[in-house]
């Protein structure tokens, strides 16, 4: 999660994207984002967390491939039954230099994971 916050802030100190502690209130014109990977108990999180989401603005979807294959087929179908509750999903594909790092800072010295931070802020952005 920290390294999606570091790749969508893109070095800016925290203003542009951060990490929200439990009970903190959503800052007034933000776009809420949600992270989770492509497993099927991730997804199931994802599905818990936006029944209880009340009225706030709809959020974003960072969906983190964790392995070189694509997502199981359930998990599929439930982010697409829950696409009507978000406002989009960004797909973040398997980066396999974020094993081998030991924190955001690190990773977004690697090419790949500035060309995929930088991908999904367009994304997001509507760019």
């Amino acid at each position: 999660m920290a390294t999606v916050a570091a790749m969508l802030d893109d070095g800016s100190g925290g203003r542009r994207a951060r990490v929200l502690a439990p009970g903190e209130v959503l800052p007034y014109g933000t776009a809420p984002v949600l992270v989770t990977d492509t497993t099927l108990h991730g997804v199931t999180r994802l599905e818990e967390t936006l029944r209880n989401w009340g009225p706030l603005p709809k959020p974003w979807l960072v969906w983190v491939a964790d392995a070189p294959a694509g997502p199981v087929q359930d998990a599929r179908y439930l982010v697409r039954a829950l696409e009507g509750r978000l406002a989009g999903v960004a797909r973040l594909p398997y980066l396999p230099v974020l094993r081998a790092v030991k924190g955001a800072d690190e990773a977004l010295e690697y090419r790949s994971v500035q060309t995929a931070a930088a991908k999904l802020r367009r994304t997001i952005e509507g760019k």
